[in-house]
């Protein structure tokens, strides 16, 4: 499971340069910045997206535990103020948006979390750090390069990361099986009667669908918070996770509309639904 902002990347150790897919929500949203908000926000995605390779592909645990603390040390170093090659992207945005070394820690901090073991249903104390680590904190970096106040922004963070990771784990049951990973709570699936269950026969449970409509609910709860959150601030300062929020609820709604009896499809929201989504929070 990738952060929410960084899908895999082609190179197994990439600069922090690398764009978003241009067919992703990411990258649209993005769009909607000014060149140097934009510009910033390319440069967390691609350290994001650089770290998330070291979690998912980045070769036997130790070379990836290697990795992960050359990154923690550059990080470090960056804000030391000697930062090398591959984090030299990241000193303009860190200067000019007060972005935290803290947050860029705990998304490394997060991608360790799936380095070194599978995660399997995790209790609901861990998955909701894993959220944190994997999309709040991409999210409470991101909030400060949109714009929004210190308040409003956190909370903001809080609850649309984990709405969109929620998002990710119900959307990716089936490929996450496939890797040996389950995200679904220990706790939910512990009440349909599975107790230290495999991925696959978590996911063919013929109850399966309760887990899933249960922590949907808590995506949902996550997207309400985070509409009225966006709500209370200046709408030139919220295109983007506007856009982010309604978009991955399009992936939410389908997933539920699908079902959870096997065999399950892919879902992807049709186009049409996508551009509208564009239009109506595209424009200010």
């Amino acid at each position: 499971m990738s952060a929410t902002l960084s899908p895999a990347a082609e190179s197994a150790s990439p600069q922090v340069n690398a764009l978003p897919a241009k067919s992703s929500s990411f990258y649209t949203a993005m769009r909607l910045l000014p060149p140097d908000r934009r510009a910033a926000m390319y440069a967390v995605y691609a350290f994001c997206r650089a770290v998330d390779d070291v979690a998912d592909d980045g070769g036997p645990a130790p070379v990836r535990a290697a990795e992960l603390d050359r990154w923690r040390a550059e990080i470090d170093a960056l804000y030391a103020g000697r930062p090398t090659p591959r984090v030299q992207d990241l000193v303009v945005p860190i200067r000019r948006y007060g972005l935290l070394r803290e947050d860029f820690q705990a998304v490394i901090d997060g991608m360790a979390m799936d380095a070194f073991e599978d995660i399997i249903a995790p209790d609901e104390a861990t998955l909701d750090l894993y959220c944190d680590r994997v999309a709040s904190a991409v999210g409470r970096l991101s909030v400060r390069i949109f714009g929004l106040s210190e308040q409003e922004g956190i909370a903001l963070a809080h609850h649309e990361g984990r709405a969109l990771q929620l998002t990710n784990i119900l959307r990716d049951i089936d490929e996450d099986a496939a890797r040996n990973r389950l995200y679904l709570p220990r706790e939910k699936l512990a009440a349909i009667g599975l107790t230290a269950p495999t991925p696959q026969a978590a996911i063919d449970h013929p109850r399966i669908g309760e887990v899933c409509i249960a922590v949907a609910g808590e995506a949902e709860a996550h997207y309400a918070k985070t509409w009225d959150i966006i709500a209370k601030c200046p709408r030139k300062v919220t295109k983007a996770p506007r856009l982010m929020a309604a978009a991955y609820r399009l992936y939410l709604d389908a997933v539920l509309t699908r079902g959870w009896a096997k065999p399950r499809a892919r879902v992807k929201p049709g186009k049409l639904a996508l551009l509208g989504v564009v239009l109506r929070h595209g424009i200010v």
